[in-house]
């Protein structure tokens, strides 16, 4: 008998005729006892075309690649063609993929992993599943959940400026196409004026005007012209025109009202598509998470086309090792896998929660990984491509082209758009995908946030359409601070602080109490349920992971960051010790709900124990710890001879169409 046939047997007892036979997960079952005759188990399809994986009044995915296809949109971002290039350009281009590839393997997939089978099992979201699998740590789902809010805040504005530049590219000559007045500084250089200005009489461009010959040599305009700064006009547009920005924080300036109007629009959208709740927002990303593909592929091949961008790939690859020896490389290499795959913000386990039991969650999370972190590589070529090719215009180092910051995507982009033929056609398309990336990670942000909610307030799932709307209420009045001139800055502070090291330590907590409170081989045999038997291999790996390499990975990056911290800058601003004080706030409030929870659950439960006593009650699995999809007339396949030995399942017993050839021809009866 196989290590997982013999997981449904108590060790040291012996089976009687008759005898119940519990399953691993049956302390959380009923005990009635089935009267159904044991038969195998029928094929996938006819198990959900008789419905019997289904939950009550939750919910589940309306189709079978809803939940990867959602899981893939959650995934594949914004991060990936906006936070990716961005850190990877500032940490030397090529530098950034060896750690980001080692961050991969030695905490992404694994943690992935781990919160989709955690949130699949029990079907709950981050606050309900960790009240009944650890009722002492329950705050870390309310950090997860404190994360994922303030994320949702800044995320959005992000497509709300997708929006603004959507609205402006429905137009015959884009916006950006050339120095427009009243936004553009002397430093704006048009390269397609430039173009102009020496094809029509061999003149020279400077400061935004078209010298002769004779103005040349009178005002020495060649000399002036070898040390000026270039400011591409797509970089221009975008921040003195759509963000207007200020100096720095201490000068946030009034709310841009164009900007709010795309905020609020931003928020509509999201209300639309989550109104009803996971199956609405399983259909919609049909088209959100295929539709950015095909974008990417075709500004990849006009990439590469644009002279100049060999240089800006040869800067994408060859690393530069003596970035390594600093932490900032690994660290963002660590938060940018946070960032992507979402482990320790409850999206994971919330988007879990809706699949049915015996969905192959292992498989969904190798391929996401996989295509998640390809798209972020692919989007890096696609990139610096044309970072090389603005480099070669202006005729300068391609680690000097812009300054890196969550505006690259919304300089580089646009800039290339300008040299396609029917360049606002392009445009449009470009931004279109940006909008598809960016809506799928806000469905998963704040699914996140009301499946908390509502799982803490069940009587209220009959209303969630106006519980999602008044997260959306609440999301836009917050989000209108980064509308002002100072918006910028405010949004850079978020990203730096709420989603950097405080999920380190979430996720540090949430490996602990999984490999070594609930035990990672008990957490194995949980997975097996769901999945079918594994090999001695497969478990070995994931427990020493679980319970070794990702949080030692995560807390000596975290030691390590610590040590090297340094106050954040945006380009060439210093952010003030206020604003610092700002985000380290921000940090904190995620990490300090975890203690301030566990101390009222303490003071509050068994006052008549010790609190040794009340600490061991409450880091022990609840009664209602356990899987939630249950099958009332099927058992788990177990074959006929046992059968013949009259040792029968529990009538609630899962339905895995894994389970269908167990023999147990070691069970004797007495």
């Amino acid at each position: 008998m196989s290590t997982m046939e013999m997981s449904y047997l108590k060790p040291g007892r012996s089976y009687q005729t008759g005898e119940t036979l519990d399953s691993p997960c049956s302390d959380a079952m009923s005990n009635t006892e089935s009267t159904a005759p044991l038969t195998e188990l029928a094929d996938r399809d006819d198990i959900e075309a008789t419905g019997a994986d289904m939950t009550s009044d939750r919910g589940n995915w309306s189709g079978k690649f809803d939940f990867l296809l959602s899981l893939l949109g959650y995934s594949v971002g914004l991060g990936n063609v906006w936070r990716f290039p961005y850190l990877a350009y500032s940490n030397g281009g090529g530098a950034f993929l060896l750690p980001f590839l080692v961050m991969l393997m030695l905490v992404g997939i694994p943690l992935m992993f781990m919160e989709l089978a955690f949130g699949q099992f029990a079907s709950l979201g981050p606050v309900a599943i960790f009240q009944r699998f650890c009722p002492l740590f329950q705050g870390v789902g309310y950090g997860m959940i404190i994360v994922s809010s303030i994320v949702a805040l800044y995320y959005n504005m992000i497509i709300a400026w997708t929006l603004f530049y959507l609205f402006a590219s429905f137009t015959d000559v884009l916006p950006w196409d050339t120095c427009g007045p009243g936004w553009s500084s002397n430093n704006c250089y048009s390269y397609k004026e430039a173009d102009y200005c020496q094809q029509t009489n061999g003149s020279l461009y400077y400061n935004k005007t078209c010298f002769n010959n004779t103005m040349v040599e009178r005002y020495s305009i060649a000399s002036l012209t070898v040390n000026m700064t270039k400011r591409p006009p797509a970089e221009e547009y975008f921040e003195n025109y759509v963000l207007a920005i200020s100096k720095g924080m201490d000068d946030m300036g009034p709310i841009r009202w164009q900007l709010a109007l795309c905020l609020l629009l931003a928020w509509l959208i999201v209300f639309l598509c989550l109104s009803k709740g996971v199956q609405s927002s399983g259909k919609v990303v049909y088209f959100t998470a295929l539709f950015p593909y095909v974008v990417l592929i075709i500004l990849f091949f006009r990439g590469v086309t644009l002279p100049g961008a060999g240089e800006g790939i040869r800067f994408y690859l060859t690393p530069d090792f003596s970035r390594l020896k600093t932490a900032k490389v690994w660290t963002d290499a660590a938060v940018q896998i946070f960032f992507s795959l979402s482990p320790a913000w409850g999206g994971l386990i919330t988007l879990a929660s809706y699949n049915k039991f015996y969905n192959d969650c292992f498989k969904d999370a190798m391929i996401v990984s996989i295509s998640n972190i390809s798209t972020s590589i692919f989007a890096g070529f696609v990139i610096f491509s044309i970072v090389g090719y603005l480099a070669h215009e202006m005729k300068t180092d391609v680690g000097k082209v812009v300054d890196q910051g969550a505006g690259l995507a919304f300089i580089v982009y646009p800039e290339v758009v300008t040299r396609l033929p029917v360049s606002p056609v392009w445009a449009v398309l470009f931004f279109v995908m940006l909008l598809t990336l960016g809506l799928d990670s806000m469905f998963a942000l704040l699914e996140t946030v009301t499946t908390a909610l509502l799982d803490k307030f069940p009587d209220y799932r009959e209303r969630k359409t106006w519980i999602v709307l008044a997260m959306c209420t609440l999301g836009y009045i917050g989000g209108l601070t980064i509308c002002t001139n100072g918006g910028m800055y405010m949004l850079q502070l978020m990203d730096s602080y709420a989603a950097s090291w405080s999920v380190f330590l979430l996720a540090i907590i949430e490996s602990v109490l999984i490999g070594w409170v609930y035990g990672a081989e008990r957490f194995c045999v949980d997975c097996e349920t769901m999945l079918g038997p594994k090999s001695y291999l497969w478990k070995t790996f994931f427990s020493i992971f679980w319970k070794v390499l990702s949080p030692g990975t995560l807390l000596f990056l975290l030691i390590f960051n610590w040590v090297q911290y340094r106050p954040i800058t945006y380009g060439h601003y210093v952010y003030p010790a206020w604003a610092n004080i700002l985000g380290w706030l921000m940090a904190l409030m995620p990490v300090l709900i975890v203690p301030t929870v566990a101390i009222y659950k303490i003071c509050t439960t068994s006052t008549d124990k010790t609190i040794l006593q009340r600490i061991s009650i409450l880091l022990t699995p609840t009664d209602e710890w356990g899987p939630a999809h249950k099958v009332n007339n099927m058992s788990l396949g177990i074959t006929e001879e046992v059968h013949s030995l009259g040792v029968h399942l529990k009538a609630e017993t899962y339905d895995n169409p894994n389970f269908n050839k167990y023999t147990y021809e070691n069970v004797q009866p007495k």
